[in-house]
């Protein structure tokens, strides 16, 4: 088994990141409130698939590429989640910086992708309609930055000690993207009325500048919070459990024979 070639991880983390942007804030953007007309009653009824199915959404984003091409890369789609792994020593630092650009661009092309087709309506308004992130007036609850910063933070760190958990070589084989999914959809059922959740810069910067409405001015906030929490998750995990892993990096392996030979 060895490492497939950089240039074939970013790949699949830009991959994988788009995914996660159109799956995720798709569903919140397309799907989350849905009116069909009840022509007995003269009323809207809603079918969307609201919170709850927002929060299904982004846990089986994740989920369905870990199995895609978490071989390829270590599926982080994610800038903290990669920050994280390298603070936990587990990932090499000189790959993080492609790592981090691949994310943002595969999230950015998801983003412009959700507003050229969120424009094929007539009357739709993408300024603050893109699921952007937000605190204060563009939180959905109304909650302070203290709070989306603490939340933000918090959410990261137990998100990163699950991947560091369940990517151990002694937890049962083959289910760490399903507890991997699991865990974002907690999250997100969390944090969805204090955030929008973000818990993922990429996924935050993806849809800002499309959105707009001051989501571009409080980015910021949804590079710090998440990169912090992953961070101290990263540098506590070994005292915290008791299991020191950090000579295992967490990249992609692959059998040589299924490697394509370059030219």
């Amino acid at each position: 088994m060895r490492t497939p070639a950089l240039t074939s991880r970013l790949g699949a983390e830009a991959l994988g990141t788009f995914w996660l942007v159109f799956g995720g804030c798709g569903s919140a953007i397309f799907s989350a409130k849905f009116f069909a007309p009840n022509v007995v009653a003269g009323q809207g009824v809603q079918l969307g698939i609201g919170f709850l199915g927002v929060a299904l959404a982004f846990g089986l984003t994740v989920l369905t590429m870990a199995y895609a091409v978490g071989h390829v890369s270590g599926a982080h789609f994610n800038p903290a989640v990669t920050i994280g792994i390298a603070v936990a020593k587990r990932f090499p630092w000189r790959d993080v910086p492609a790592y981090v650009a691949s994310q943002v661009v595969g999230g950015l092309v998801a983003g412009l992708a959700l507003w050229g087709i969120a424009r094929g309506v007539s009357g739709f308004d993408a300024t603050g309609n893109l699921a952007a992130n937000g605190y204060g007036d563009h939180s959905p609850g109304g909650y302070t930055l203290v709070a989306v910063l603490c939340a933000e933070a918090i959410l990261t760190a137990f998100f990163l000690y699950v991947i560091l958990g369940a990517t151990d070589d002694r937890a049962p084989t083959g289910f760490a993207p399903i507890a991997i999914g699991l865990a974002l959809t907690l999250i997100h059922l969390i944090s969805i009325p204090i955030s929008n959740t973000s818990v993922n810069p990429a996924r935050s910067t993806a849809v800002a500048f499309f959105n707009g409405n001051g989501a571009p001015a409080q980015l910021w906030a949804f590079w710090l919070a998440p990169i912090v929490g992953a961070a101290i998750a990263g540098a506590t995990y070994h005292l915290v459990t008791g299991v020191d892993r950090r000579d295992e990096d967490i990249t992609g392996v692959v059998d040589p024979e299924d490697l394509k030979p370059t030219t």
